[in-house]
């Protein structure tokens, strides 16, 4: 090989070796629910790409996070698990394509199974402040909340509509906002007097206990026919130019065959609901 060819060779070499999978055709990213990442949509994507070879890149951050990166383009497809808001871009698609249920969780080795409604609603609105109350132990309650910086995260804005009548959540001493529904869980797993509200998909896979509601505890077979309530809607965002990558991973997820892996992973698939 004379040297002209061989400083060719070794420039389109660098040139590869620099820019591996730049093209963003080559794979799809998504951003968004941590309830839908954790209870899903993470190992969907592995198993869409064992079956087509297309790579799907998944992180969470919360719903507010994951419409935000849809925006302004760092990424191809959100996850949510609040229905569309007021101010919400009009081009961006919101698709059903499964159902959960909010769950309030606490640490394991708490005492408490069963607390009513209005015990909630005492809880989050800075009435309720012991654990005592709740024929516990005598420990003070500390609130976990998903609050991001900007906006109401999925979690929150339905616990607002499903359990608080439209009220907001106190921001009393003993409520701690932090980023993300993973990151509440995360603390409920460690801290003995603490309760937090979540996804039934996503806590069920946690070290910790998902309380009864009015004696009627949360369950997939309970969820679907209603007898648990608080049951809500989870989706994917789609903005209206989509690769075309993208519109079949959402067709898979929508066909049988993601339904029925959705379904297997302990999460109600969309025509489960009766």
């Amino acid at each position: 090989m004379g040297m002209l060819a061989f400083r060719i060779f070794v420039f389109i070499a660098g040139v590869v070796l620099l820019c591996p999978f730049s093209s963003s055709a080559e794979h799809i990213t998504v951003s968004g629910c941590s309830v839908s990442n954790s209870g899903y949509l993470s190992e969907l994507a592995k198993e869409y790409e064992r079956k087509t070879g297309q790579q799907v890149f998944v992180r969470g951050g919360g719903s507010v996070v994951g419409l935000e990166d849809l925006k302004t383009g760092k990424v191809d497809l959100a996850a949510s698990c609040r229905k569309r808001m007021e101010g919400d871009p009009s081009d961006i698609k919101f698709i059903q394509v499964a159902w959960d249920a909010l769950v309030f969780i606490v640490n394991k080795n708490n005492p408490v199974e069963d607390i009513s409604l209005e015990e909630i609603r005492g809880i989050y609105n800075g009435r309720i402040t012991s654990w005592k109350s709740l024929d516990g132990p005598e420990m003070p309650i500390k609130l976990f909340a998903s609050r991001p910086q900007r906006g109401l995260s999925g979690v929150e804005s339905s616990t607002k509509e499903l359990v608080l009548e439209g009220r907001d959540i106190i921001k009393g001493g003993n409520t701690l906002s932090l980023a993300s529904t993973a990151i509440v869980e995360q603390m409920v797993e460690k801290t003995p007097e603490g309760i937090a509200v979540s996804g039934f998909s996503s806590a069920r896979k946690r070290d910790v206990k998902m309380l009864k509601i009015n004696g009627v505890k949360p369950a997939k077979e309970t969820i679907t026919s209603g007898r648990y309530p608080f049951r809500r809607p989870l989706y994917v965002l789609l903005p209206a130019k989509s690769k075309p990558a993208v519109k079949k991973f959402v067709d898979y997820i929508l066909g049988k065959e993601g339904q029925r892996f959705i379904s297997s992973m302990g999460v109600i698939a969309l025509k489960e609901v009766k």
